[in-house]
């Protein structure tokens, strides 16, 4: 499990592609691989890792297939930077929310405002995973927790805030309009969601799409009818 709480960023040495796996060389900042051992668990860029070889300041990593076709990790190169988190402790203070290092999906940054001392992403999804995010809710991009400052459910897209530490420690301050990035949905809401919408799909059955378009001429959708509900079951966040 992972925390949300970026520690740095780490330097990628190397890429070594072969068929179906990709094998990643990092360089850390200095001090964070203190006691790592070989089958030690690092979130890279959000992605949950297993150091396979490590040495004073480096390890390696093995990328599979299903992680290189769902993240961001299929396109990384050789020179650039990643978000680095080693996994929590028992008994470790959880700054952010609690992550599993499973990305869900991966989202376009469509916008960058920086006003006064902050800065602004916002940030498209896929449609099948926007009906889990909402207004004041968690959501990890890159491995970092964030809480979304608004949700637009026309596009799709949500917005975070940036202070200028995380932008410091983290990877985000390099980023531009048409990068995309790993996104990791917040378990307890899409949980909420999917079985409020069963219970739904159940007892409505054919009326469903009605309540719908009910809704969306009235109160709002019923995504935003959901996640209304799964608020009250989340507590706001951490890193930003």
């Amino acid at each position: 499990m992972f925390t949300g709480i970026v520690k740095g960023a780490a330097r990628i040495r190397e890429v070594l592609r072969q068929k179906g796996l990709y094998t990643l060389v990092l360089d850390f900042p200095e001090g964070f691989d203190a006691g790592i051992e070989t089958g030690a668990s690092v979130a890279v860029d959000g992605v949950c890792l297993t150091v396979t070889r490590h040495a004073p300041g480096w390890a390696a990593f093995d990328v599979m297939q299903e992680s290189l076709a769902r993240t961001t990790l299929i396109d990384v190169q050789a020179g650039s930077h990643v978000n680095v988190e080693r996994a929590a402790h028992d008994g470790a203070e959880i700054g952010g929310h609690p992550l599993s290092g499973h990305v869900d999906c991966t989202a376009t940054i469509i916008g960058i405002d920086t006003p006064e001392n902050n800065c602004v992403f916002t940030l498209q999804l896929p449609s099948e995973w926007a009906r889990y995010v909402f207004a004041k809710g968690y959501i990890a991009v890159n491995g970092c927790s964030l809480t979304v400052s608004n949700m637009d459910r026309v596009r799709n897209s949500f917005a975070v805030w940036f202070i200028p530490e995380t932008l410091r420690v983290t990877t985000f301050g390099n980023k531009q309009v048409g990068d995309t990035v790993n996104v990791e949905i917040e378990r307890a809401t899409q949980v909420t969601v999917d079985t409020i919408r069963g219970y739904l799909e159940e007892r409505l059955g054919p009326l469903l799409p009605r309540l719908e378009a009910l809704l969306g001429e009235t109160t709002g959708s019923l995504e935003q009818q959901l996640t209304a509900a799964a608020l009250p079951l989340t507590k706001p966040t951490k890193q930003d």
